[in-house]
């Protein structure tokens, strides 16, 4: 198989933004009167906002208008975005820029495919942007995973089968999200939790080392 798009998820993968969310959840939890704890926040990798809400709210027992949960949502994004206005390039994730490059250097179109509605700041501000070839965020889809719009849009836009992509990802709705379109799946984190996924690797540098073998052989 002569693969062509690499697709990354962005939180977890790339960047470790992860635990900023959890902060942010965690003020809106504390605030409503209950308590949100890392175990709780596992639910909400690779889940849009307003998804994350429902979730959160669940957690705590709690229902809520629409128009209060619009207004919880922004509140909580506006905590998330104090967090990550001061996030530099230290905060990548081991391997994270040199399995950028790697993918480009073999012909690889490279993509985020990525919930995130606040993607682009993050790439900037950590100084990959210039590595994507296509962006495809929170802002562009209407469904989340573990539907695979985000990945298949990634395809569509660069006329790609979806056959001839990879992605990295680190939640199960993305694992899932991936193979439901015949996507490469490949877990970033515990192979436990990612069990479904084609290959899984601790970080993007030993996937790297893998992929650097296997198109050497391949292509």
């Amino acid at each position: 198989m002569k693969y062509q798009n690499a697709i990354f998820d962005l939180d977890g993968v790339l960047v470790d933004t992860a635990k900023y969310h959890y902060l942010a959840w965690n003020k809106i939890a504390g605030r409503l009167g209950f308590s949100f704890t890392q175990q709780d926040n596992e639910r909400l990798k690779g889940v849009s906002r307003m998804d994350s809400l429902k979730i959160l709210l669940s957690i705590g027992g709690l229902s809520l208008t629409d128009e209060e949960m619009q207004r919880i949502a922004a509140e909580k994004n506006g905590y998330y975005l104090d967090y990550i206005s001061r996030i530099t390039p230290d905060e990548l994730l081991a391997g994270a820029k040199e399995i950028l490059v790697f993918f480009h250097s073999k012909g690889l179109n490279v993509s985020l495919g990525s919930a995130s509605k606040n993607s682009r700041l993050i790439l900037e501000k950590t100084g990959i942007a210039q590595d994507f070839d296509c962006i495809i965020d929170g802002n562009c889809v209407t469904k989340a995973k573990p539907d695979p719009q985000v990945f298949t849009q990634s395809a569509d836009r660069m006329q790609i089968s979806y056959c001839a992509c990879i992605v990295f990802e680190d939640s199960v709705a993305g694992i899932q999200a991936a193979k439901s379109v015949g996507m490469l799946a490949v877990g970033i984190g515990d192979p436990q939790s990612l069990r479904q996924a084609d290959k899984v690797f601790p970080d993007l540098l030993q996937a790297k080392q893998y992929f650097s073998h296997y198109l050497t052989e391949s292509y």
